[in-house]
């Protein structure tokens, strides 16, 4: 998680840069149907857990035409964020918006007490595009999280010849309304920054790694992810090193 680019504090919506503003449109038949809502090309909340470093954080996603505000709010109508472009980007816009909230440990912060601040339900998107229109989209937001996957190859900390690096895992149970539908594998070099990914089906528990991407007396973290049919995932990490 550590690699996604911009992390927003839970519920913090301190992050307004400009008020919302919108253009009041006049009120005959063309401009009632001009002003009907823009939806958004994507939307999407999910939840994501680190069952090795025992936390938990909020994703979400979002794509359209360009907007120049956007807030979202939880089922029980609280707004989780607020954000305005401003300067040179409030006649620009912005499209995409991607990010994840803090994950502070289970010890301070236990996976009950997260979901009671990211409860289950619809999570409803609502913006103003650069031309004063309304945008909106909607994510459900699911509980129904995966344990993680067990990782037997590379063992922790272990050393590995280049040529014969293959991640081996274990799936974990699949309760009642759990289902996992993929598995994704990430190997990662930190300095310099190199990664490789994979996405694999449901009945994957091996992917070998390209000797191509290994380099030899460096090491790197393998993180494998399960995917639950709700979106949510958790992973599993370890370290190996390549001679």
């Amino acid at each position: 998680m550590k690699r996604r680019p911009v992390q927003i504090a839970a519920g913090v919506a301190a992050l307004v840069l400009l008020a919302l503003g919108g253009t009041a449109l006049a009120g005959d038949q063309t401009s009632t149907a001009a002003s009907k809502p823009t939806r958004l090309a994507a939307a999407t909340m999910i939840v994501e857990v680190d069952a090795t470093a025992g936390d938990a954080g909020a994703q979400f996603f979002l794509d359209g035409e360009p907007w120049r505000s956007m807030t979202i709010s939880g089922p029980n109508g609280r707004t989780l964020l607020t954000i305005n472009a401003e300067g040179r980007l409030k006649g620009w816009g912005l499209t995409e918006l991607f990010s994840e909230t803090n994950e502070p440990p289970f010890d301070v912060v236990p996976l009950e007490k997260f979901k009671k601040r990211f409860p289950e339900g619809k999570y409803t998107f609502v913006g103003t595009t650069i031309e004063g229109e309304k945008v909106v989209g909607k994510a459900r937001l699911s509980h129904d999280i995966p344990d993680g996957p067990e990782i037997t190859s590379p063992a922790d900390g272990a050393t590995v010849a280049r040529t014969n690096v293959v991640a081996r895992w274990m799936a974990p149970a699949e309760p009642p309304g759990i289902d996992i539908v993929g598995y994704r594998v990430i190997v990662t070099r930190e300095d310099p920054l190199r990664v490789y990914s994979v996405d694999l089906k449901a009945s994957a528990r091996s992917v070998p790694i390209p000797s191509e991407f290994l380099e030899s007396g460096t090491e790197y973290e393998l993180e494998i992810q399960a995917i639950e049919e709700s979106g949510n995932q958790t992973f599993t990490t370890i370290m190996f090193e390549v001679s």
